[in-house]
């Protein structure tokens, strides 16, 4: 399983980005992957590199049709291959959940 941190956003449309990253949230749901929204970034499951690729392809261009005119997409990936990684996991390790 890959484990992404992502944040997709335009810097040209002013202050408030949430229309553009609500967009982004919706395509990751519509997925069916396992995700997580953070107050930064949002962080998702994804059984393949590809699949990460294709995602990160559909917000980028959902925001596009949005009317963005320049995107900056930010992305930080764990590809474990030693054991099964997921969202809970990380999250289980480093607190009492």
């Amino acid at each position: 399983m890959i484990l992404a941190q992502l944040s997709v956003y335009p810097v040209s449309e002013g202050l408030s980005m949430g229309r553009f990253v609500k967009k982004g949230v919706k395509i990751i749901e519509e997925s069916g992957y396992t995700y997580q929204v953070g107050g930064m970034s949002t962080s998702v499951e994804v059984p393949t590199l590809r699949e990460l690729f294709d995602l990160v392809e559909k917000i980028h261009q959902a925001q596009l049709e949005e009317g963005a005119r320049r995107l900056i997409i930010e992305m930080k990936v764990d590809d474990r291959r030693d054991k099964d990684a997921t969202l809970a996991g990380k999250v289980a390790s480093v607190t009492d959940r």
